[in-house]
């Protein structure tokens, strides 16, 4: 297809979304990189709430919702688990080890021995008497029960791991309305074998979980961090790197929030949530202004809860929609920073994590390898299902009827985390995975829940080497 014929359809396509298309949009069309990128991902977009906007020179919001809340019928569930379930299909649909996909409704009553495979959404899943798994699946046509013996050690690994209404594949031979499961395929990313770096110097910042207006919130080393960002402080190596920050991202939590859980106001010291708000920007004004601060809403923030979340709305953030350097994004985001003309930037995954309580209670594998310590295993979990909180009981979904905002159809090359109050870093085929800190001491409900949070730990990410160091405060 020819560059005119790609403006084109972009153009209409973003006209047919209600959009409107902005001179400076138009000019960014002109230079064939851009086209290329901005084409491939109107291609790859079936959600209306896609936003492809350019906010400042180097940072594109490339995923921002905005949609506004409305009530939601049982229909809106139905297409909504339809949509994911053909958004994950996709991808699975283009795994080798799946060549022989049929659908659940035309193995129901079959008896010949068969080898087949299957894609399906897992409805139910019970450890038998001789400890092997059965699992129910279901797509479109139909459901069939399936079964991971503990004789196939790798697949009744994968087995123990499902969860419930997560997308898998299936490959296996039939029986008597089951399949004896032989390979358990996971949408999973694919392996990214170089490693992206980008030519020009550069650092972002990782951020989280403030809760400010909390009796906990660590204001003396928080002030460390800002004597640091301002060049004040530090070696003289670090007092460097300050200066050469380019972008700081913030994973939500901004503020305690008023009435998050039971007797929360005894806990707190500003009670207000507008005055937590105005306290937060006096601190974050104290950044240079230069370095952009892009936010996201966590679970103490106000405003809708339910994922995806919109952006902290401004009635209660006024103060920090004020400031020149923010940049205001949804629960999950993905942002699109440090482009330049030879270098297509990085692909930011923002996402707090509400979700990650339950895969570190409830999935077997993480649970044993310390839970709610490793911040790193469940995003790789989160990465391999392709999804950020595929079972329906961990976070509170918004039923978008026309897609599943939540599933990861773009590889990130950073995914970036909070909510867990506990930093971790790691790379998962080359897709780097960082969980931030907080700053907030220990709370009584911590206590009492046994999390054990390191407060005050910032992730600097050196763009040009991808190497990552953690300063304490």
């Amino acid at each position: 297809m020819g560059s005119d014929a790609k403006k084109k359809e972009i153009v209409s396509y973003l006209l047919s979304k209600g959009m409107l298309v902005k001179p400076d949009f138009l000019q960014r069309l002109a230079n064939e990189q851009e086209l290329e990128t901005i084409y491939q991902q109107v291609q790859a977009n079936d959600c209306p709430d896609n936003i492809i906007t350019e906010q400042k020179s180097n940072i594109k919001i490339l995923f921002s919702y905005a949609k506004q809340s409305k009530k939601r019928t049982i229909q809106d569930f139905v297409d909504y688990y339809n949509a994911r379930y053909k958004a994950i299909e996709k991808i699975l649909q283009n795994r080798q080890e799946l060549n022989l996909l049929t659908s659940i409704g035309r193995l129901v009553g079959k008896q010949d021995r068969e080898n087949i495979s299957v894609i399906g959404m897992i409805k139910d899943k019970q450890t038998t008497k001789n400890n092997n798994i059965i699992f129910e699946i279901e797509d479109p046509t139909g459901t069939i029960k399936a079964l991971a013996s503990k004789n196939k050690p790798e697949t009744w690994e994968k087995a123990n791991d499902l969860i419930y209404d997560e997308v898998i594949g299936l490959t296996g031979t039939t029986g008597n309305n089951i399949i004896f499961a032989n390979n358990i395929v996971l949408p999973e990313i694919p392996i990214i074998t170089e490693l992206k770096k980008s030519p020009e110097q550069g650092y972002a910042v990782v951020l989280a979980d403030f809760h400010l207006g909390s009796q906990y919130f660590l204001e003396k080393e928080f002030k460390k961090f800002l004597l640091w960002i301002k060049g004040e402080s530090g070696s003289e190596e670090q007092k460097e790197i300050a200066q050469k920050v380019k972008y700081i991202f913030i994973i939500g939590d901004l503020v305690a929030g008023v009435g998050i859980y039971p007797k929360q106001e005894d806990e707190l010291i500003i009670k207000d949530v507008y005055e937590q708000f105005r306290v937060c920007a006096d601190l974050l004004k104290q950044i240079p202004s230069h370095i952009p601060l892009i936010i996201c809403p966590g679970n103490h923030d106000p405003g809708r809860i339910s994922e995806p979340q919109p952006p902290i709305p401004e009635e209660y953030a006024k103060p920090l929609y004020e400031m020149k350097n923010t940049i205001m994004v949804s629960n999950p985001a993905i942002i699109n920073i440090h482009s330049s003309q030879n270098f297509p930037g990085f692909d930011i995954l923002m996402y707090h994590g509400y979700s990650f309580d339950e895969y570190a209670a409830q999935v077997p594998s993480i649970r044993a390898n310390g839970g709610y310590d490793r911040g790193d295993l469940i995003m790789k979990f989160l990465l391999q299902r392709r999804h950020l909180a595929p079972s329906h009981t961990s976070t509170l979904h918004i039923p978008d009827p026309h897609c599943d905002p939540l599933v990861i159809e773009k590889i990130p090359d950073f995914f970036l985390t909070g909510h867990l109050h506990k930093t971790s870093v790691a790379s998962y085929r080359n897709v780097t995975m960082i969980c931030a800190s907080c700053w907030e001491s220990k709370t009584a409900f911590q206590e009492k829940t046994g999390h054990n949070p390191e407060p005050c730990r910032v992730p600097i990410i050196n763009l040009q080497t991808r190497n990552i160091k953690i300063m304490r405060f």
